[in-house]
């Protein structure tokens, strides 16, 4: 059979598979199957077993389930809450005000976090009654949020990036490094969008505030933010200073996560069991995707399809800009219907021998693609955070939609930024190797 019709029907089958509310990881293990018999390999089972032990059974891979741990046990305890109360008295003077609160809250617990859904979600139940209760604009408190929980993704230590790192076999340490820098250019963006958009629209803050800004008020704050600032110092600290691997970072914030929801009497039977719960059920989804990805990619390999396809887009001579953008393209529209691991899971073995031939380097390559899924994140109708503020609101989706339109502008000008300076993704990992 024509391997052109073969990938239309391997297409259409996926296409009407997810439309239809099948798993993704079903899906694609459903569609790799079918793609081995179309190319008259019989041994499906075999290749399966196969595949699905090499997917699953990579060292780098076992500092996600600890990762995504240490989230939930921020997430359901006081801490996640310690985060709001600190910051406020901090920002109560700048223009924008608290709103400012949901941006840096969701850039601190992004950094503990790794996940966008769990950074939105948790930050978003302390911040938006609080907010909506001060008077503050509802749909500027939403945007923050909807923009700012994005920052899960790729602030370090990112979930997606480790399985980027996984499926690309570029070093977690150095992508986690690499992060570092984007994820402080979009807090810069969204925090200097809020205070023109403070400084334009007075009448739709607050005219006082009840937290004292007064100096010794700011300072006991301070107290709050500890715990959860040195945890982040502390992971982070130690996977930058090469002192630790990601695995190994990851089982220290776990341990210490639990140790300082301990000491501040937040931890309990209930929420050690719901942590521990919710970390099994993310972690066996996202290895279950893997999986499916990594065996509709050998039967892809059997096919032949990823060869043919840079070769067919090698035909157009694309120089690595123009590349570049029709992958931006293609990204965000895969995001307006798949989360963001599934993007990345299902494109990166297709689009990376493309992307080597062009001469990207794959370390800025899996940035590129996380500030692309972010934007994805925020795109209807399947924004993934759009339905978690949903959720939280009650409000339409595209409510919702409209008022993180400027932050997806926002991501889009980061986007631009590190592909005309490529420096801001590649200079710590290069400065800190030497």
């Amino acid at each position: 059979m024509d391997l052109t019709v073969i990938s239309i029907i391997l297409a259409l089958t996926m296409l009407v598979m997810l439309a239809f509310g099948v798993w993704v990881s079903f899906t694609l293990i459903i569609v790799g199957g079918i793609g081995l018999v179309l190319s008259e390999n019989y041994q499906v089972g075999l290749l399966f077993s196969t595949s699905a032990w090499g997917a699953s059974t990579a060292w780098s891979l076992t500092a996600l389930p600890l990762f995504i741990w240490m989230g939930e046990v921020l997430f359901r305890t006081r801490l996640s809450e310690d985060l709001f109360k600190g910051l406020s008295p901090w920002l109560s003077s700048v223009p924008g005000r608290l709103l400012h609160v949901n941006i840096l809250s969701c850039g601190i617990f992004a950094a503990v976090s790794g996940s966008s859904a769990a950074t939105a979600a948790t930050i978003g139940r302390m911040t938006l009654p609080e907010l909506k209760k001060q008077g503050y604009s509802e749909r500027m408190a939403i945007g923050t949020l909807a923009g700012s929980g994005t920052l899960g993704l790729l602030i370090p230590p990112s979930i997606i990036l480790i399985v980027y790192g996984v499926a690309a076999d570029v070093s977690i340490a150095r992508l986690f490094i690499a992060g570092a820098l984007p994820g402080l250019l979009l807090v810069s963006l969204f925090m200097g969008f809020t205070m023109i958009w403070g400084m334009m629209h007075k009448d739709e803050l607050p005219q006082t505030t009840r937290e004292s800004a007064s100096l010794r008020v700011r300072i006991k704050a301070l107290k709050q933010l500890l715990p959860v600032m040195g945890l982040i110092g502390f992971v982070l600290g130690s996977i930058y200073g090469g002192l630790t691997t990601p695995t190994e970072a990851a089982a220290i914030g776990v341990t210490g996560a639990l140790v300082i929801a301990a000491l501040t009497g937040s931890l309990n039977m209930a929420s050690f069991m719901d942590s521990l719960l919710g970390a099994v059920k993310s972690s066996c989804m996202i290895t279950f995707i893997l999986i499916g990805a990594h065996f509709l990619t050998l039967a892809m390999g059997f096919l032949g399809i990823p060869k043919e396809l840079a070769a067919w887009i090698g035909s157009y001579d694309l120089t690595a800009t123009e590349l570049i953008l029709y992958l931006t393209v293609l990204f965000v529209v895969l995001g307006c219907f798949l989360d963001g691991i599934s993007v990345v899971v299902l494109t990166v073995a297709v689009v990376l021998p493309i992307v080597q031939a062009a001469g990207i380097d794959l370390l800025w390559f899996g940035i590129f693609i996380v500030l692309v899924v972010e934007m994805s994140q925020i795109t209807p109708p399947v924004g993934f955070n759009l339905f978690v503020i949903q959720g939280l609101t009650g409000k339409n989706i595209l409510y919702v939609a409209r008022a993180a339109l400027p932050f997806f502008l926002l991501i889009a000008l980061a986007i631009v930024l590190v592909t005309l300076f490529p420096g801001i993704v590649t200079y710590l990992p290069t400065t800190m190797s030497q």
